[in-house]
């Protein structure tokens, strides 16, 4: 065996997703340009975020989209005491959890986020306690790039891009080409993710909604995409790190829930949740 690469659900290679935040009145419009289109999106709010329950019910909940937390005062935890960070989450995760009945798990860092450390925070000790909370994952920023990789600290996961970034286009682009085929070198068989962020009210500043209208013409629609919020690439691909294999590679086992998508050597492999595959 030389490797071993996650599929997303349907042995798909690549996965888009996309993060808004503060719960803004441009939120309904955004949704009612991404949904039609299969798009999901993780919206972040906080708890004066001017969406009514109802409109986050209508528009984001009852349309396969994710709430997530964005901090109760939308303040920067790297700026924050820890005891101040700690209630600035705890307090969100309580008003969401709450007020659409659900369990949050999820989180965007409000403002600068970890970028920046005063007041004794640091970034481990923000990782701590966001553990403790119970948040899987945050979204911070200022790393954008094309990389399209998968997270390896779910707690400082960086997206590919702001819409406004003017190279967002020429990055989606460069994402849909990505192509494997038979002869595609092993090394480069490794899952891709585009993950995309910002503010709807932007588009109403700028006077540029068509921007948005490029977006989903260019992202949307793809047969060898994975479209998901951001928690469903955390679960699903937390689940890939889940299965067990034997020293040898020879047996893998699947204690999860979920049927799990992977890749052996070039070969596509389906493991059902609860299966234990006898490789050759």
């Amino acid at each position: 065996m030389q490797y071993v690469y996650l599929r997303y659900p349907e042995g798909k290679y690549k996965a888009v997703t996309l993060s808004y935040d503060d719960g803004c009145h441009d939120d309904m419009r955004f949704s009612d340009v991404i949904t039609p289109v299969g798009l999901k999106c993780t919206f972040n709010l906080t708890c004066g975020s001017v969406l009514t329950q109802d409109q986050v019910k209508e528009y984001i909940l009852n349309r396969g989209h994710e709430v997530a937390v964005h901090g109760a005062r939308h303040r920067a935890p790297g700026f924050q005491r820890p005891i101040d960070g700690i209630r600035d989450v705890l307090d969100c995760r309580l008003k969401l959890e709450k007020d659409y009945d659900r369990i949050i798990r999820g989180m965007a860092y409000p403002d600068s986020g970890i970028t920046k450390f005063l007041n004794g925070a640091s970034y481990e000790n923000i990782k701590s306690y966001l553990t403790d909370l119970g948040i899987v994952y945050a979204r911070t920023l200022a790393g954008d790039n094309d990389s399209f990789l998968l997270p390896t600290d779910w707690h400082a996961w960086m997206p590919t891009a702001r819409h406004a970034n003017p190279l967002t286009l020429q990055w989606i682009d460069k994402f849909t080409e990505i192509s494997f085929a038979p002869t595609t070198y092993c090394s480069q068989r490794y899952p891709r993710l585009f993950y995309l962020w910002g503010h709807s009210f932007e588009f109403e500043r700028a006077g540029n909604w068509d921007l948005l209208d490029q977006i989903c013409e260019r992202l949307a629609g793809h047969q060898d995409i994975w479209y998901a919020t951001n928690m469903e690439i955390y679960d699903y691909v937390t689940a890939y790190h889940s299965l067990v294999w034997s020293a040898d590679n020879t047996i893998l086992y699947n204690p999860t829930l979920r049927k799990i998508w992977l890749e052996i050597d070039g070969k596509p492999i389906t493991i059902e949740s609860g299966e234990t595959l006898r490789l050759s």
